[in-house]
């Protein structure tokens, strides 16, 4: 079974940049948005063989996720059922007989770490989510989570230290969800690959330079370890900031 997951940075314009190449050749079992930067009815999409699911901001033009899936889900829900938390479109939760997929897309603490404390506050609203998901079967949860954890998922991590998505809170944050029985699917398989990175910046030719951040995952509860056969990265593929990632898992 094959998962993607993908921040579009605006799915109207990736449009325009091949997304839909990428999607038919992926030819993913799940295939999961963030920052899709949609209200509905702002775009049609075909996708014969899925069943779509959309959360919208209630801001315009800001933040959206969607999750696209062959298989027909149990149940799928939005938000994580916190009001101040669900008004921006991040979470879509779709639960299959053995567990569940989540697409997350994690607030960013901004410029100047103006949002750091708000990011906080849903950093332990989402771990209490996932955790009591888990309670009942596993979890897989992927997206843009706005956080390189360690030295080695960033280019430049001494000039980076306590800027937004590298500071001391925000990494300690996943620690602690790698602690609550969580596995970083890439690190698991590749622990000591360097200059593998899913965003770059669009300033100063980042990514020809590979000048990049590792900050898109496929997180996946200790319980389904067994299952997994690989996590990778996508980095030819073009259109967004962000480039995919993947998770392989028996069925």
């Amino acid at each position: 079974m094959k998962l993607i997951s993908w921040n579009v940075n605006g799915l109207r314009a990736c449009m325009q940049k091949g997304f839909m190449d990428f999607f038919n050749e992926a030819d993913a079992d799940v295939f999961c948005l963030q920052e899709t930067k949609l209200q509905e009815g702002q775009i049609e999409m075909e996708l014969p063989g899925y069943h779509q699911y959309w959360n919208y901001a209630v801001k315009k033009g800001y933040s959206g996720t969607a999750l696209f899936t062959k298989q027909e889900p149990i149940r799928v829900t939005y938000g994580i059922g916190v009001e101040e938390h669900d008004q921006e479109g991040r979470v879509i939760t779709a639960e299959f007989a053995d567990y569940y997929v989540v697409t997350v897309y994690t607030p960013n603490s901004q410029r100047e770490l103006t949002r750091l404390a708000y990011r906080m506050e849903w950093e332990a609203a989402f771990l209490n989510y996932v955790k009591g998901l888990a309670e009942k079967k596993g979890v897989i949860f992927c997206g843009d989570l706005n956080v390189a954890h360690e030295e080695i998922d960033l280019k430049n991590p001494k000039t980076n230290h306590k800027n937004a998505g590298f500071t001391d809170e925000e990494r300690a944050c996943f620690t602690t969800v790698v602690q609550n029985g969580f596995i970083d699917s890439f690190r698991h398989f590749y622990p000591d690959q360097t200059d593998a990175y899913s965003w770059w910046s669009y300033m100063g030719n980042a990514r020809a330079k590979n000048v990049g951040w590792r900050i898109d995952y496929f997180v996946v509860s200790e319980s389904l370890q067994d299952r997994l056969e690989d996590a990778k990265i996508h980095p030819q593929v073009m259109g967004s900031d962000h480039c995919p990632v993947e998770l392989d898992i028996r069925s």
